[in-house]
């Protein structure tokens, strides 16, 4: 009984610390930075995708703890097939802010396209409970799980000639 008014106080303040973690921050960006990443996604978009990637890595430095910079590394990284350079740019981005559509849609399409389609899909499930199926991100995900794993390149080392003895 002589701890039940400390015991409700604590719970009140657990209470209003617990909703406040919870409450949905904007994030703003550094100004420069988001001049660089708009030149990134441009470049991005005409295929020079080291030239979006060194965009994104100066927006980076200029403002680290914008989520977005990771997301847009993560698709730089995935346009140049760097499928787990991508997923490591993502979970960043998902340790920065957890429920981000588009950081559990880029993860799940790299996973996808590395061929962890098991994975994929659980990134799936995971946005469909947030967003439901019409969102944007889920149909993204739902069609790079289709398309299936991207083809995987063969080394040079891997594929040996038959020597071939031809008379002159």
């Amino acid at each position: 009984m002589r701890y039940t008014p400390a015991a409700a106080a604590l719970s009140l303040l657990a209470l209003v610390t617990g909703s406040m973690g919870a409450a949905k921050v904007t994030e703003t960006v550094d100004p420069r930075a988001q001049i660089l990443l708009e030149d990134g996604n441009l470049q991005l978009a005409k295929g020079a995708v080291d030239a979006a990637t060194d965009s994104f890595e100066a927006a980076l430095a200029v403002d680290p703890a914008y989520t977005g910079t990771y997301i847009a590394l993560g698709e730089a990284a995935r346009k140049a097939g760097l499928q787990g350079k991508a997923i490591h740019y993502y979970r960043e981005a998902l340790e920065r802010d957890p429920n981000n559509l588009s950081a559990i849609s880029g993860e799940g399409g790299a996973l996808a396209e590395k061929g962890a389609l098991e994975k994929a899909r659980a990134n799936l499930a995971r946005i469909e409970g947030l967003c439901g199926k019409a969102c944007p991100e889920a149909q993204a995900l739902t069609q790079a799980i289709a398309k299936g794993a991207a083809p995987r390149v063969v080394s040079a080392e891997a594929v040996k000639p038959q020597p071939t003895v031809e008379n002159n």
